[in-house]
């Protein structure tokens, strides 16, 4: 329990700047080296997860590469321009991006790259941020209801309930359109008085190119989540599949 505290407060505060590693892996050896964990049941452990957490670092990885082709800053003019210059309208692409940013490329790609564009974005068109930003840092929970790959919890819940990726979205989507529902009814009446705020429609620029490859690549990348998931093979051979391929791809 001690050494639980200890990584916990280290985790929050971050002292010197260290990662979170530095503190829980000596903890976790000192854990196992004193018995209280035996060095099987760590192993067992690890090898049972160890395919959850490939995957999710692959999907980071995946949600990287989406903004290194610039879907994030496509994404940015986008909301701009259909906006038009109304608040309200942008808390609404806001809430259709950060939804679906979220469900596939995970809530740490909406909250780390996508929230930041999203203020970008209002302040583009003179719109007042907080409604858009706070909408975009709660979308990034409750839109990750519907895909195993949408959260860490999901990818648990995912390997431990035997579901197939599809009946696990079948089973998620009806609770995840209802929470998107409502907590947009919430933030429009919390936040009228900002979105009632004037704003104006952003200088015509010339919209950047759409990041296909990056589009495609996430496209196959839900294509082979179902297909492996329809043979019942882990999930994380067609991410393993799909980066095998793009580094042939880099490569050629």
């Amino acid at each position: 329990m001690a050494l639980l505290v200890l990584v916990l407060a280290c985790a929050v505060t971050r002292p010197f700047g260290w990662p979170e590693a530095v503190v829980a892996v000596p903890a976790a050896v000192v854990v196992i080296a004193t018995g209280a964990v035996s060095y099987g049941d760590a192993l067992a452990e690890a090898e049972r997860l160890a395919p959850v957490i490939g995957f999710l670092a692959a999907v980071l990885v995946l949600a990287q590469l989406c903004d290194d082709e610039g879907l994030f800053q496509a994404c940015g003019a986008w909301m701009a321009r259909t906006a038009a210059g109304r608040p309200r309208r942008l808390l609404t692409q806001v809430f259709l991006a950060a939804s679906a940013i979220t469900a596939v490329l995970s809530l740490d790609a909406t909250v780390v790259l996508l929230t930041p564009v999203v203020f970008a974005t209002a302040a583009r068109i003179g719109a007042r941020p907080k409604p858009h930003v706070y909408a975009c840092t709660h979308l990034s929970n409750t839109a990750s209801l519907l895909l195993p790959v949408s959260n860490l919890t999901n990818l648990l819940a995912f390997a431990a309930s035997g579901l197939s990726f599809t009946r696990f979205a079948a089973l998620m989507a009806l609770p995840w359109a209802v929470a998107i529902g409502v907590e947009y009814l919430v933030l429009r009446r919390f936040f009228a008085t900002d979105l009632d705020a004037g704003a104006r429609a952003p200088a015509a620029v010339e919209p950047p190119p759409l990041p296909l490859f990056a589009l495609v690549t996430v496209g196959c990348a839900l294509v082979g989540f179902v297909l492996t998931s329809m043979a019942g093979v882990d999930p994380a051979w067609a991410v393993l599949a799909l980066w095998l391929s793009l580094t042939v791809i880099g490569g050629g």
